[in-house]
């Protein structure tokens, strides 16, 4: 898509998605190295361990169950003002 040949409404529109974008790679990023961190001990072979799968798959859901209540209280405090 080229910004350059868009109307005011719709450029808004392209930078609310590229917005959007950068906030689920950001997130995306925060989460790999949080749970590679917490889950990851030793040096990785070319498959993961159980254990490590299932500390992988366990960190980012709780890593999403927290983003989403915090979005959630986010959204709260913002209809209150």
């Amino acid at each position: 898509m080229d910004p350059s040949s868009l109307n005011s409404a719709e450029l808004q529109q392209f930078i609310d998605q590229e917005k959007q974008k950068a906030l689920v790679n950001e997130m995306v990023a925060k989460l790999t190295s949080a749970c590679w961190d917490k889950c990851i001990t030793s040096t990785p072979g070319n498959k993961f361990s159980s254990s490590e799968s299932s500390c992988l798959s366990n960190c980012a859901q709780r890593y999403m169950d927290l983003t989403m209540i915090i979005m959630k209280r986010f959204q709260s405090m913002g209809s209150m003002h």
